[in-house]
């Protein structure tokens, strides 16, 4: 029986509004919102260089296991951006609005207070990225795709001298705008036989990124509902599961979104058209693919969804009402939903406990490495506005799953080493050992979790390997071996940091970082 889960308010306010978010492997968090807000509620430390005389900070680091932050300094908008951690866990953040839409920004993570951002100014993208998406791939480059009015993709690093300043035309990015826009944003995900799943508006497709070829058209998602900014629904990738026997099912969840129309009537009208019911799920390696569709207990715009250690996803976040947008939507969903992947249909979701802050548009939730729901933001208005009902919210809180229950300590893992130091090769055998005071045969396995950048209700990069297990062996009174092979290769594991959970019996240990290569 699953419980509800519990909230937790961390910080009554960070001074900034948490727009984007991407948890880094030295447990800390990059938060930002935009520059051109206006002044934030947090001063940059004193003697510091004020880009365009704005002495407030939009950035901060947020530090999980002492629940403290620090100011950061951006100097161009990061307004609608994106991102993804590179192989040695340095955030790659590229565009933005304004003078910031060609600019490429990284953050390296490190312990003490002296890291910053930077800009870098001897490479620049080369179209406009203004709500784009980001994946990495196989071979650690970063795919960027999309944007405003950017019907095309490029690459980082630019070190293909013959590729360092193009861009890729993509037709399927013209195909999906609509009157509304809604593919803005598109979903993107990395599929284990090397090709990109896209999706946008409400079609998708298989492509060759390397090649420049569509290799498939899939189904339309069914019904009336858009899925993509503004109309702005989520979607991830099922978690893989890796076995000895074959390749692994993929599939491919989008929940969420907004009728055709409902930006115009929202944001023109101020008529907030009830949200999309709707989840879609696609296999999408079937040699015949449909999808399956099945109804939320509640409809939904601007959600996140996030993979669990467990396997299963939590919907967060959103309204019941209207689109993206600025003051376009109403009725908050304050209740999360978990969605249990693997439970017959018509039992599938389960209404959470609900928190009491409103998370709309510019809100994010992302996963801690302790399992923890990392949840802020929402701003619906074009400044920092704190009246009215749905004010700028400034805080931070943690959804803590049913399994942070202490009724469960007893069936919790806690890792106690990696065999193979903190690094996971690929194709290979190791093990992975734990302490455990009621070991229950057949119910233990280990699953790596890559930390998402998100934004705007999509997590970039989020992805689930549950690793094949070869034998469990007991090591003494209290601790077993779990004997695992590594991710089969970079299609199906990029490389990088990754969260290492042990899940018993339902219950998932605190993850270790480690390195995929």
């Amino acid at each position: 029986m699953v419980s509800g889960g519990y909230w937790r308010l961390l910080q009554s306010s960070v001074g900034i509004s948490a727009m984007h978010a991407q948890v880094l492997p030295n447990n800390k968090v990059i938060i930002f919102d935009r520059t051109e807000f206006g002044p934030s509620n947090l001063s940059l430390p004193a003697g510091s260089f004020c880009p365009n005389k704005d002495c407030t900070a939009h950035s901060v680091i947020y530090d999980v296991a002492s629940n403290t932050f620090r100011p950061l300094r951006v100097l161009t908008d990061t307004w609608c951006s994106s991102g993804s951690l590179d192989p040695n866990g340095t955030l790659i953040q590229t565009g933005g609005y304004g003078d910031g839409d060609h600019v490429i920004r990284t953050f390296t993570p490190c312990d003490t207070d002296a890291c910053d951002w930077c800009e870098l100014t001897a490479t620049r993208l080369v179209d406009r990225r203004w709500y784009a998406t980001n994946q990495v791939l196989p071979d650690g480059r970063v795919i960027i795709l999309g944007g405003r009015r950017a019907f095309t993709y490029e690459f980082y690093p630019k070190n293909d001298f013959l590729n360092n300043n193009k861009s890729f035309y993509l037709r399927f990015l013209v195909e999906t705008r609509d009157p509304e826009e809604n593919n803005l944003y598109p979903f993107l995900h990395l599929l284990p036989d090397g090709n990109l799943f896209i999706f946008a508006n409400r079609k998708s497709i298989l492509f060759d990124y390397k090649r420049s070829i569509v290799l498939k058209q899939f189904p339309l998602i069914p019904g009336d509902d858009k899925r993509n900014y503004p109309s702005t629904g989520s979607s991830l990738m099922l978690p893989l599961r890796l076995s000895r026997t074959g390749p692994p099912v993929v599939e491919v969840l989008v929940c969420g979104g907004a009728p055709a129309g409902a930006f115009l009537k929202s944001d023109k009208m101020k008529v907030f058209v009830e949200a999309s019911r709707t989840c879609g799920r696609l296999r999408v390696n079937d040699p015949n693919p449909q999808w399956l569709m099945e109804f939320m207990p509640m409809p939904r715009v601007m959600s996140d969804m996030i993979l669990l250690p467990t396997g299963d996803v939590i919907i967060i976040n959103g309204a019941a009402n209207g689109t993206a947008g600025w003051e376009d939507a109403v009725n908050p969903v304050l209740n999360p939903v978990l969605y249990s992947v693997n439970e017959d249909p018509v039992r599938r979701f389960t209404v959470l406990s609900p928190s009491n802050i409103p998370r709309m548009y510019h809100s994010v939730a992302v996963l801690l490495p302790d399992g923890r729901i990392l949840v802020g933001g929402s701003n619906p208005h074009t400044t920092y506005l704190f009246t009215g009902m749905y004010p700028t919210d400034l805080s931070l809180e943690a959804y803590n799953p049913y399994y942070l229950d202490p009724t469960f300590n007893s069936l919790r893992p806690s890792v106690l080493s990696v065999e193979s130091g903190n690094t996971v090769p690929y194709g290979q055998r190791f093990g992975v050992t734990i302490s455990l005071s009621l070991y229950k045969p057949g119910t233990a396995f280990v699953a790596l979790i890559s930390p998402s950048f998100t934004t705007h209700s999509i997590g970039m990069n989020q992805r689930m390997v549950i690793l094949n297990t070869a034998s469990v062996v007991q090591s003494t009174v209290f601790s077993y071996m779990l004997v695992v092979d590594g991710p089969t290769n970079s299609n199906v594991a990029p490389p990088g940091y990754y969260m290492l959970f042990v899940v018993h019996s339902g219950v998932p240990s605190h993850a270790v970082w480690v390195k995929v290569m």
